[in-house]
């Protein structure tokens, strides 16, 4: 992998200088339902960016290697991705981060916040199976943030939908219009390659070693007598009519409304046999921007300003097995780290250090001496940063906005089936708990002696049980109750907790942080409970 350019070390460091390492700098995140092939999409990525030479597959049966930025046990044995994971790679004199997230719907959340941490998005879409349910949702948050959307046809190798149904299915369901950028030749053991609208030329492909090497391509103009013969008649001319009812019917493409997130440039290809991929890689770095100024309290806060800032996205806990460590990831936002900087926590209200910076290939590490606005970068944490936290030279001491907490929907109490190994058990579900995947709960009267799980999708107690077992070395025991509503008591009610006349299915809890909750199997004893007690404010968030 290429290094980190380390031409600054001996000599001071300008501002024309900074601004050039910034404005190299893209971020994006890759967003899809599970299964359309995102996360073989970002490995082929790395291996134009020559971070890998092999791609593995998810799946793993053709080939041996498993997916890069798959690294929990948990992943490699079902084939999904359960933890959003960060790359770094430099690719024709840009450097890039992707951030790669749970496809599976149990993990939006995380994939919400990661979201957060991007400046774009890419949405993966399988060809054969057009928008699916997950991937509106993720679009939803997209679009909410107003960021740039690029959208790829994956899977064109296999039986594919007719492309302009898919299209038209991409602007009704999500409600955003495209501009396809290249068009598909056939679909399936017949596809023959893509044209590239701008160029006016035919890319012809044929994969090798199940596409885990580039491929060899050859490229041929549209007016060119030899492109007939290399299509085949039937082919050729479905291919002359696709390309007129293209020019005329199809928006056209205006850099202004991608960048507002209006509309979505698409291509078509294959990442598992590589068709279409490092087309797509060039113009997407055409179309993107360096990193954009973030809202925070005091305002906007811009890239190229010399101090530097960040904030905590994602805290994940034992990314390496030998130390049992803690790394938060956090987004800069401004200016330049350096190793060892002494910086603001402003939510921790002290000045920390930020040791062992690193940057990330998965589960790969490497110790790096500086990073810009737009990467992101791994840093210890002792035990004191929370997701959403800001960090920042300033003596301003502004916030970042906010990430907001999901309310979890599903409930179950746990215990540990080894009363000895208690320790093990407080410790294992707290660090989860910090990492944002769950969130925990005690009886309202005693300690940790019984303790409420809250996720938002039941996958997550799956992830709970095994990395439990496979981290701390704890079983437990996993009893599902009936609760679906959650609500936070808010500071402002007047009511005594120990007196609250609640329903016979209300349960009285609280969180780590102390706040009282109340739990509920329905809607309707939410209103009973209100109304039975005057002065009592529930809320449906938990503010961080």
């Amino acid at each position: 992998m290429k290094q980190f350019s380390h031409i600054y070390e001996n000599e001071e460091i300008t501002l024309a200088n900074l601004n050039e390492e910034i404005k190299r700098r893209r971020t994006f995140a890759i967003i899809s339902h599970p299964d359309a092939g995102k996360t073989t999409l970002t490995e082929k990525f790395l291996l134009y960016g020559g971070a890998i030479n092999l791609a593995g597959s998810v799946k793993g049966k053709k080939t041996a290697k498993h997916a890069v930025s798959d690294w929990m046990e948990i992943e490699k044995e079902r084939g999904i991705s359960v933890t959003s994971s960060v790359l770094q790679f430099n690719y024709d004199n840009y450097c890039i981060n992707i951030l790669d997230t749970p496809g599976h719907e149990d993990f939006s959340e995380d994939t919400y916040r990661t979201l957060m941490a991007a400046d774009s998005a890419v949405m993966v879409i399988d060809a054969s199976k057009g928008v699916e349910k997950q991937t509106i949702k993720l679009f939803k948050v997209c679009v909410m943030r107003h960021i740039p959307i690029f959208t790829f046809i994956n899977k064109m190798d296999r039986e594919a939908n007719d492309p302009f149904e898919l299209c038209d299915e991409i602007e009704s369901v999500l409600g955003i219009a495209t501009c396809p950028m290249n068009w598909p030749i056939g679909s399936g053991k017949e596809f023959k390659g893509v044209y590239e609208r701008n160029e006016r030329r035919v890319s012809t492909f044929k994969a090798e070693m199940n596409g885990q090497k580039e491929v060899d391509t050859t490229t041929i103009g549209i007016d060119d007598p030899a492109l007939r013969d290399e299509l085949g008649s039937a082919f050729y001319d479905k291919l002359l009519e696709d390309i007129e009812l293209l020019d005329g019917a199809s928006a056209e493409f205006d850099q202004e409304k991608v960048s507002a997130g209006e509309l979505s440039p698409v291509f078509f290809g294959s990442a598992l046999t590589n068709f279409g991929v490092e087309t797509f890689l060039k113009h997407f770095l055409k179309m993107t921007y360096s990193p954009l100024p973030r809202m925070s309290n005091e305002g906007l806060i811009d890239p190229f300003t010399e101090d530097f800032s960040a904030f905590v996205f994602k805290i994940q806990a034992n990314m390496n097995k030998a130390h049992r460590d803690r790394i938060a990831f956090m987004r800069i936002c401004s200016g330049r780290f350096e190793a060892g900087m002494e910086v603001n926590h402003v939510q921790g209200g002290k000045k920390v250090k930020l040791s062992q910076p690193q940057q990330l290939m998965a589960s790969e590490r490497k110790i790096i001496d500086e990073a810009y606005a737009g990467d992101i970068i791994g840093v210890f944490d002792p035990g004191i940063f929370s997701i959403g936290d800001t960090l920042c030279l300033s003596n301003k001491k502004f916030q970042y906005e906010g990430i907001p907490t999901f309310a979890p929907e599903h409930f179950a109490r746990v215990r540990q089936i080894d009363t000895m190994k208690r320790k093990q058990f407080i410790k294992g579900v707290n660090q989860i708990a910090q990492e944002g995947a769950i969130q925990i709960f005690q009886e309202f009267n005693t300690g940790m002696e019984e303790i409420i799980v809250g996720v938002v999708g039941v996958l997550q107690f799956d992830v709970l049980k095994f990395r439990l077992e496979s981290e701390y070395g704890v079983e437990i025991r996993l009893e599902p109750l009936p609760y679906e509503y959650i609500r936070w008591i808010s500071p402002e009610s007047t009511v005594d907790l120990t007196r609250i006349a609640g329903t016979s299915d209300m349960k009285k809890i609280k969180d780590l942080k102390d706040r009282p909750l109340l739990l509920f199997v329905n809607e309707w004893s939410i209103n009973m409970v209100c109304e039975r007690n005057k002065g009592l404010v529930l809320e449906e968030f938990a503010k961080n």
